[in-house]
C-alpha cells in the first residue's frame, strides 16, 4: 500500500469574528481535499447549551482543544491535510496552532483575513439575523472579542497568506 501523493499542510485561519474565516476554510477545503473542522460546528454540537457568554466560550473552546488537537496531529501523520477553522486570533491560539505543527511536523499556512471592524460588525449583524451560525453575538461581545484579536506576523513563525476584504464572503 502506498502513502499519500503530496505532503499534508495544515491550513490555519485568523480574522476577527464575521470576517469570513469559515467561508474561507470550506473554500480551502474544496481546492485542496483537505478536511475541514469548524470550531463552531463542534462547540455547539458538544457545548451549545452552556455557551452563554465569552467566559463559557473560552471555557469550552480549550475543552475542544484538548481533544481536537490530538486528532488534527493524528489526521496529518495519516497523510491527510487538514483545514482548522479555529480562530488564530490571539498569541494563546496561536501558540497551540504551533505545537499542532511541530508535533505532526508539517507544512503550514495560515490564512489571514484583513477586515475593518465596521464590515465585520455588518456582516455580523447579517450572520445574527439570518441564523447561519449557531451562536449570536451582540455588539457588546463584538466589541469585547474584536478588542482581543491580534494579527500574526512572520516572526512568530507562521507562513503567512494575506488575504484582503470581500464582501461576497
Amino acid at each position: 500500500m502506498s502513502g499519500p501523493a503530496t505532503e499534508p499542510v495544515l491550513y490555519l485561519l485568523c480574522g476577527k469574528i464575521a470576517s469570513g474565516k469559515s467561508t474561507l476554510a470550506r473554500d480551502l477545503a474544496l481546492q485542496t481535499g483537505a478536511v475541514a473542522i469548524h470550531e463552531d460546528e463542534w462547540l455547539a454540537g458538544l457545548f451549545g447549551d452552556q455557551m452563554a457568554s465569552i467566559p463559557d466560550y473560552v471555557r469550552c473552546a480549550e475543552r475542544l482543544r484538548l481533544v481536537i488537537g490530538p486528532h488534527v496531529v493524528a489526521l496529518l501523520n495519516a497523510g491527510t491535510s487538514v483545514v482548522l477553522d479555529f480562530p488564530g486570533n490571539t498569541p494563546d491560539f496561536r501558540a497551540w496552532m504551533m505545537g499542532l505543527i511541530q508535533q505532526a511536523g508539517v507544512r503550514h499556512e495560515m490564512h489571514v483575513i484583513d477586515m475593518p471592524d465596521a464590515a465585520c460588525w455588518d456582516r455580523l449583524q447579517r450572520r445574527n439575523s439570518e441564523g447561519g451560525n449557531p451562536f449570536k453575538v451582540s455588539r457588546a461581545q463584538f466589541e469585547q472579542i474584536t478588542r482581543h484579536f491580534s494579527a500574526p506576523s512572520e516572526a512568530d513563525g507562521f507562513i503567512i497568506v494575506w488575504h484582503a476584504p470581500d464582501d461576497s464572503r
